[in-house]
Order: C-alpha cells, then sequence, then structure tokens
C-alpha cells in the first residue's frame, strides 16, 4: 500500500486542486493572508481525537515465536537468514517489552536496507507504542527521532509504517514535545502524496492526535487552506479525518483569526447536501457549529469581506449560501444532523 513516488503530479494534491479551481473554485492552496488580531468570543466547541491505531501488515516472512512475530500480531511465514538477532528476543506481550527488546528493534532498523524489513520493524514498534510503558521507552531509547526520520524513506510503505508508529507515541503529552517538531514534514507528506493515499491518511490521523489540545495547534496556523482544499477532493475516509483536525482547531478560539482568514474553495458548500455521508456531515456542521460560535464585531467583519475567497465570506457572511444549504439540511432523513442544523440556526 503507500502513494508511489512523491514525484508524479497527476494524481497528488496540486493536480487535483488545479481542476477543482478549474471548475470555478478560485483560491490559492498556499497562499495564506496576513494575519490580524481579532476580537474572540470565548464558547466551549467541540473536539476529537481517533485514538491509538493498531496496524497490519501483508505476509511478512519472520523467525515463530520471535519478538516481532508476537508484537506484529501476524502470521508467521518462515525465518529470514539474518533474521537471528531479532528472534533472539524472547517471546512475551508486548505490554511487557523490555528496555533492551526496543532497543534492539531500533537498531536493526537503523541498520536494515530492506524496505521490507524496515516496514517491520517500524510496524513492532507503532505497535508497541499502543502502552504506556513502551512509548516512554522509546522516547528514552531516543526512538523517537530516529522514526521521524524514516518519514523521509524511499518506500512509501516505510514512510506510512513511520507516521502510524509517531501516532501511537503522540498519545503521550511528553512524547508530543518531541514529534512537534516534524508537523512541517507532516504537512508536507499530506501535500505532496497521492489523494487518498495511506500516507494521506496517516499523516491526517497524526495530526487529529497532536491537536486535541490547544498546546500545538498554533503549529497548524498555516494549514487550514491544504485542509480545506483536500475536504473537497477527498474520499470520505479522509475527509473524516480531515474534519477532524478542522474541529480540533476550531474548538479553540485563539486559532479563529486564522481560520476565517483561510482562503476556501467555494466547492466546499456543495458538501452540505443530503447526498453527503452522515459521518462527514455531522463533523462538517460540528466545525460550522464551532465557526458561528465566533462573533466578529463589525468593524472586523467589514474587514473580512473585503478579503476575497475567505472562509469567513464562503460560510459565515450574511451573502454565503450556507444558510439556505442549512434550512434544507432541516428535512434530512437523520435525526441528529437534523438536530445540529436546528442548534446552528438557532
Amino acid at each position: 500500500m503507500g502513494d508511489g513516488s512523491v514525484a508524479p503530479r497527476l494524481g497528488n494534491m496540486k493536480a487535483l486542486l488545479g481542476i477543482v479551481a478549474g471548475a470555478g473554485a478560485s483560491y490559492g492552496l498556499y497562499k495564506l493572508i496576513s494575519g490580524q488580531v481579532f476580537k474572540k468570543n470565548k464558547k466551549t466547541p467541540q473536539s476529537e481525537s481517533p485514538g491509538v491505531k493498531s496496524s497490519q501488515q501483508g505476509e511478512i516472512k519472520l523467525r515463530p515465536g520471535s519478538l516481532l512475530a508476537k508484537v506484529s500480531g501476524l502470521d508467521v511465514v518462515c525465518a529470514r537468514p539474518n533474521d537471528t538477532a531479532s528472534g533472539d528476543i524472547i517471546h512475551q506481550s508486548p505490554n511487557k517489552l523490555e528496555l533492551h527488546h526496543l532497543k534492539m528493534v531500533l537498531s536493526r532498523l537503523q541498520t536494515s536496507n530492506d524496505p521490507s524489513d524496515r516496514t517491520q520493524f517500524l510496524l513492532t514498534l507503532g505497535n508497541a507504542a499502543a502502552f504506556t510503558v513502551n512509548q516512554n521507552q522509546i522516547r528514552e531509547l531516543e526512538g523517537i527521532p530516529i522514526i521521524a526520520g524514516f518519514l523521509s524513506d524511499p518506500a512509501p510503505e516505510v514512510r506510512v509504517q513511520a507516521l502510524n508508529a509517531l501516532n501511537n507515541l503522540c498519545m503521550n503529552i511528553e512524547n508530543q514535545e518531541q514529534i512537534k517538531l516534524y508537523v512541517p514534514q507532516v504537512l508536507e507528506l499530506i501535500e505532496m502524496s497521492a489523494v487518498n493515499s495511506d500516507l494521506q491518511l496517516g499523516a491526517l490521523r497524526l495530526l487529529t492526535n497532536l491537536s486535541v489540545t490547544d498546546k500545538h495547534q498554533h503549529l497548524l496556523k498555516g494549514s487550514v487552506t491544504l485542509l480545506l482544499s483536500l475536504l473537497v477532493v477527498s474520499s470520505e475516509a479522509l475527509q473524516v479525518q480531515t474534519l477532524k483536525v478542522l474541529v480540533n482547531l476550531s474548538s479553540n478560539p485563539d486559532m479563529m483569526d486564522d481560520i476565517v482568514q483561510a482562503q476556501a474553495p467555494a466547492s466546499v458548500l456543495l458538501l452540505f447536501d443530503e447526498r453527503t455521508s452522515p459521518a462527514v456531515l455531522l463533523r462538517l456542521l460540528t466545525f460550522v457549529g464551532n465557526l458561528k460560535a465566533w462573533r466578529p464585531s463589525a468593524q472586523v467583519a467589514d474587514e473580512l469581506r473585503r478579503k476575497q475567497d475567505c472562509l469567513f465570506r464562503v460560510m459565515l457572511d450574511e451573502s454565503s449560501q450556507l444558510h439556505a444549504k442549512l434550512v434544507q439540511l432541516l428535512s434530512h432523513p437523520d435525526g441528529e444532523i437534523q438536530a445540529q442544523v436546528a442548534r446552528i440556526l438557532t
């Protein structure tokens, strides 16, 4: 699985966003409007977190009874000749691994020349990182920068497993202090990877966990346009994950300046439709509810109206078509969606 090389452009974000722009969505993917401090209304919005994810890989050859076979949860095929050291690690539950076990896996990861081996070692570390004790041990072994180094690995499947391992490690608050350093690289993976790829999904999961609290949300100030653009060209799975990040960011009033000024595709309004998946529509409505909890002054609203294609004009201004679309959703067959719309309109 994966996205292939980052070089091709026909299947990547830029190509698809160009198609969207040609259809009438006039916005710039990378141009962010200069920030200005606006007044914010402190309300209590909603946020989301995906939790810990355990990965599964295809058929991998492992030594029967080895630590890798146990922790990765895979069916053992056979042992590789060069897997003797890893195979000597005792057979035990991943939540009871000792420091020297993880140290050996990290060492083998750094010295492996085989992409399938690197994928397996990262998968093992990611599954082990579902447990707090291992999260701490990997950090103490300086394993986070080692794992993050594989975000630039030539093999896409290796990059995916590096993201998954960092995602589980990110459930630890102390680990977030190190993982936050790699946010620019994670955003670049979203930008450069093929739309709907495992790389984009893994990157968004990591950003969701990192943005659950407001401590590191400022690192994503410049990514709102990218996220909104991805929202209109991706599959349901990526739309849900993208909206989880946007919901988290919009739950913080201190982020609202950057959100409402971000350039947004007008086509995002097309998602407010009965044919949109309920899982997507519910999160989209939560995002809108968070936005509408913010009350700009008349002067600030006038300034925002002069910013072409900004999110405020697309979704919050009186001239926006969003209100009419919300009224239509009052007759949606899903009662929870009806209730969400009613709350927004009142």
